[in-house]
């Protein structure tokens, strides 16, 4: 008869009366230790597998020594780079006999006990705190969005009232630029008409010729 157990986040394939050597557990040399974790359990070619454990299961042991394994050297180099560590480690180990394997009627520990009341406890408690936290929000949002969309309205009107003298001034500046054209015409025109009698000062001038061509005949004779 072996058994599959999980001792100490490793998994061993135990019989009765087998000595191996596993992590450091608590208690002290002679102490005794009950396993629950059991996997798999093979009773004269009878096999039965845990989901993921079995119920009921248990392997007995008895903790014969607290010690050291062996050294481990841990060397770092990273060349070309002037960078070397070396390390040396020795892991902390339990020597355990296994006394008895227990196919059923085993009775769980408190400390599994425990593990299983803190779970069901804990996502209970998280979903309530949840449900308080989510109403309050609403009612903020709501508060939040009214006063938004009174001085929109309010924006409108202002808008109209400056648009409409714009239009007004331009019909008064359009009636400015009419006056103006007007004014500039006339001056042109009137000294298009000043300049015609100054054509005829000029035909003037040769009725003056006869008075010194008599005052020539005078000198001769």
């Amino acid at each position: 008869m072996y058994a599959i157990v999980d001792i100490a986040g490793q998994q061993f394939k135990v019989e009765k009366e087998q000595e191996i050597f596993v992590h450091r557990l608590e208690g002290d040399a002679g102490s005794a230790v009950e396993l629950d974790n059991v996997l798999l359990l093979d009773n004269d070619g009878k096999v039965t597998v845990g989901t993921p454990t079995i119920n009921g299961a248990q392997v007995k042991a008895k903790i014969v020594e607290h010690l050291k394994g062996d050294k481990v050297i841990v060397f770092h180099k990273k060349r070309r780079k002037g960078y070397q560590k070396q390390n040396g480690h020795r892991q902390y180990l339990s020597k355990i006999v296994i006394e008895d394997i227990l196919a059923s009627g085993a009775k769980k520990t408190k400390k599994a006990e425990e593990k299983k009341e803190e779970v069901k406890v804990k996502p209970v408690a998280e979903k309530k705190e949840t449900k308080h936290k989510a109403a309050p929000k609403k009612a903020v949002e709501a508060k939040t969005e009214k006063p938004k969309a009174e001085p929109k309205k309010e924006v409108k009107p202002k808008a109209e009232e400056k648009a409409a003298p714009k239009k007004a001034v331009k019909k008064e500046t359009t009636a400015k630029t009419t006056e103006k054209k007007e004014v500039k015409t006339t001056p042109k025109a009137e000294a298009k008409k000043e300049t015609k009698p100054a054509a005829e000062k000029k035909e003037a001038k040769p009725k003056a010729k006869p008075k010194t061509e008599e005052k020539k005949k005078d000198t001769k004779s």
